[in-house]
């Protein structure tokens, strides 16, 4: 039997969809079943792909800062350009 192979986005996807289902109660084994994957596969992905969401905080906060700091250039360009 053929093993089926994931690209990195399916494998987020399942996992984010088993996240919101995990937290309204459901059990793993269920999920995984209906998902088509073996628990086992289930952690080892999470292992591997479940920093995701520290990736996301960090990415949003740099998103903050760096717009802050675009924010503050204009103003300063336009505080010398006399248009305050």
């Amino acid at each position: 039997m053929a093993r089926k192979r994931y690209t990195p986005e399916q494998i987020i996807g399942m996992l984010r969809e088993a996240e919101v289902r995990l937290a309204t109660g459901e059990k793993t084994g269920p999920i995984c079943r209906e998902l088509g994957i073996s628990e086992q596969s289930y952690y080892r992905w999470r292992r591997e792909y479940g920093g995701l969401k520290e990736l996301e905080k960090e990415n949003q906060r740099l998103r903050k800062a760096v717009s802050n700091l675009t924010l503050d250039a204009l103003t300063l360009k336009e505080a010398v350009e006399g248009k305050y």
